[in-house]
């Protein structure tokens, strides 16, 4: 698979074409019963338009099964412009597209802020230094649109000064926001004692009358101070609810959230939560995200039964380099055909372990 520049501005991909499949049998829902299912998190409250389609064409290519996006209208249409990209260009059959939602407070749906003209002269800024999307400016604070929410820059202040903001979408606009942007998949992030209000959204979900392949289910054990026992009483609670309305799901075991998904101390605390839920959760595919890397692999066991793995901090920290020097170049990744290969090439080496995975480390669906 290469990118190659032709005839000045024209990007074309030379590649053998893939053999062509059965619609009836769709591939992303296959590896989830395989163990070789990937998703990529762009960020729940990612609103880099640019870098976000420039993601999606690079780990579209690089074959992801799902591609996780924030909710809202113009990040939707940024995704689907890098995934149309490469189903144009690749002939490639394109991943879902699944947007989030929370039903109530959560640390994935926030940005940070602050006042850069109340920042001491003194200061030595290392807010710059651990932000990963040189989203803060010192002379004009933080760019929206840049940062994610990872929160690396709250603590790092000395001074206090920075403080996060909700950036979260309401129940009520849910509906609306499904039927404008026909997603595939919805991932609802949800909190221990919340079950009212998550069934709140699977009505709001339910109004905008897109039939979806998947509502996946984003919770864990870290900071809400529960047992394995209760979250699993919590994930038994939102099963019996997306069965009364006839919905599949998808539980995304969050390990460590918004670790920024490196080092294997957080690779351990995903795989912790997996080897404590494999065998009290509900029906249905289990999928590891919050902390998880590269390192993730290697510590796994077939007897937990995991279904995939999504990967967030990780896959957008490999990109990150050719983002920033596109960006130098007044270009898109895209258009810079030897940046996208040595991008799709750094992808590659995250996610092709997983899609390589059949028959190892897999989760078979109850016969019911």
């Amino acid at each position: 698979m290469v990118h190659e520049n032709l005839n000045g501005n024209q990007c074309e991909i030379l590649l053998t074409k893939a053999s062509t499949l059965n619609p009836d049998n769709d591939p992303n829902t296959i590896a989830l019963t395989k163990g070789s299912w990937v998703k990529l998190i762009c960020g729940a409250s990612n609103e880099d338009l640019i870098s976000i389609s420039d993601l999606c064409s690079v780990y579209a290519a690089a074959g992801v099964n799902c591609i996780d996006v924030a909710a809202d209208f113009a990040v939707v249409s940024a995704a689907k412009e890098g995934l149309t990209w490469v189903e144009k260009h690749l002939e490639k059959k394109r991943p879902w597209l699944m947007i989030s939602v929370s039903d109530g407070k959560d640390i994935h749906f926030r940005k940070a802020s602050f006042d850069p003209t109340v920042c001491p002269k003194e200061c030595p800024k290392p807010c710059l230094k651990v932000c990963p999307t040189n989203a803060i400016n010192s002379k004009l604070g933080i760019s929206k649109d840049l940062c994610y929410g990872c929160g690396r820059c709250l603590p790092s202040c000395p001074f206090g000064l920075i403080q996060e903001k909700n950036n979260i979408l309401e129940i009520k606009d849910f509906g609306t926001l499904i039927s404008q942007t026909l997603p595939d998949a919805v991932e609802i992030h949800t909190a221990p004692g919340r079950i009212n209000a998550f069934e709140e959204c699977v009505k709001e979900i339910m109004k905008s009358q897109v039939q979806l392949k998947r509502i996946a289910v984003s919770c864990g054990l870290e900071n809400h101070k529960i047992t394995k026992h209760q979250l699993s009483k919590e994930l038994w609670a939102r099963f019996r609810c997306l069965r009364r309305y006839k919905q599949k799901p998808i539980w995304q075991l969050d390990g460590r959230p918004m670790s920024g998904d490196i080092g294997i101390g957080t690779s351990r605390a995903a795989i912790s939560l997996l080897e404590q839920m494999h065998s009290i959760a509900p029906p249905g595919p289990l999928q590891l995200a919050g902390g998880t890397n590269e390192q993730t692999i290697h510590h796994l066991k077939a007897k937990d039964g995991l279904a995939g793995i999504a990967f967030g901090g990780m896959a957008r920290k490999l990109i990150q380099p050719f983002l920033i020097e596109a960006q130098r170049q007044n270009k898109k990744l895209i258009e810079w055909p030897e940046g996208w290969n040595q991008a799709l090439k750094a992808a590659q080496g995250l996610i092709n372990p997983w899609l390589n995975n059949d028959n190892k480390i897999h989760y078979k669906f109850p016969k019911s």
